[in-house]
């Protein structure tokens, strides 16, 4: 008797290594991806303008980059003794104007770069829930906090996620035509929109995608990241205590599958050795002044330097 399913994956024909260059844009839990990347040293950056979770937000954010959009006064707009930007999350929110524009602008010049010399690019859809602008109808990515009479809020359809992501992946290709994108539902479950319509949400983004990718857009990708959530783990032991998030045991596993079908195996022989240096660099000592630390510590500079000889941009 089976008591377990197992999503089949194809390996990637693109995989990653440790010369490529990777940007992870989305949900929060591009940001858990993210942080995987970044522990085992790949060159990767995640949501210069902070976690987005709806496709038009998403969208927005490639143009503005790609058009090296500049940022003045009248696009920023004071609340709560805080300035702020409806397109951008409020970790970018600064109380001195000027210093959140130059912040702004610095953050274009970033995603500018990076997706235009990335070799691949990880999209997490959080969700299809937007807010609207009740005066101007237009979709925010943030609210922040002001009155909920400012905002209208609506589902996008299918086909308004599907248009938004095939003008998100046009704006790419023409900046980048040889990156590779890996397409992905955010696992994460956005219950405070409801049950029903969280799962309403989900459904609308897995037909968009899936419409899209049935006309066979020259490298772009699908990684099951919700359905291995749903369908292989599928249990509340796998959630934080709110509930709502994957816990670290779910990352870790959703990592391990993404790992076997996108990571390359040059890259995957690599990775326990960067591991062991990571679980080194973090280990803390009785006796820090102990010859046995210190030969411990000589060991580890030398692991690290065999690696950097090998990989320069490997930064401990």
């Amino acid at each position: 008797m089976q008591f377990h399913t197992s999503i089949p994956i194809s390996k990637s024909s693109f995989p990653i290594d440790y010369d490529s260059k990777i940007v992870s844009l989305g949900s929060c839990f591009a940001v858990n991806m993210g942080e995987r990347f970044d522990y085992f040293k790949f060159q990767n950056s995640v949501n210069p303008f902070g976690i987005l979770f709806h496709p038009l937000a998403l969208e927005k954010m490639v143009r503005l980059a790609l058009q090296q959009k500049i940022f003045d006064i009248s696009d920023i707009f004071f609340h709560n003794e805080t300035w702020h930007h409806f397109d951008m999350h409020s970790d970018l929110n600064h109380r001195d104007p000027q210093l959140m524009l130059d912040q702004l602008n610095a953050r274009v010049l970033l995603a500018n770069e990076t997706i235009q010399s990335a070799t691949h690019l990880i999209l997490t859809l959080g969700t299809a829930w937007i807010y609207k602008t009740a005066d101007s109808n237009l979709a925010v990515a943030n609210c922040h906090k002001l009155p909920q009479n400012h905002f209208r809020k609506e589902l996008l359809s299918v086909e308004a996620i599907r248009e938004s992501l095939s003008r998100m992946l046009s704006m790419i290709f023409e900046a980048n035509p040889k990156i590779q994108i890996i397409l992905t539902i955010s696992p994460v479950r956005h219950i405070k929109d409801g049950f029903v319509e969280n799962q309403w949400s989900k459904a609308n983004l897995i037909s968009a995608v899936h419409e899209l990718l049935s006309q066979k857009p020259e490298n772009t990708h699908y990684f099951a990241s919700y359905e291995i959530m749903m369908d292989e783990l599928r249990d509340y032991r796998f959630y934080a205590d709110d509930m709502i998030h994957p816990n670290k045991t779910a990352v870790n596993y959703i990592w391990k599958r993404f790992s076997e079908t996108w990571i390359s195996e040059s890259a995957q022989a690599l990775m326990p050795k960067i591991q062991n240096i990571q679980k080194g660099l973090a280990h803390r000592p009785f006796n820090p002044e102990s010859e046995s630390h210190q030969q411990f510590l000589s060991k580890l500079q030398s692991d690290i330097g065999t690696l950097q000889k090998q990989f320069p941009h490997l930064d401990f």
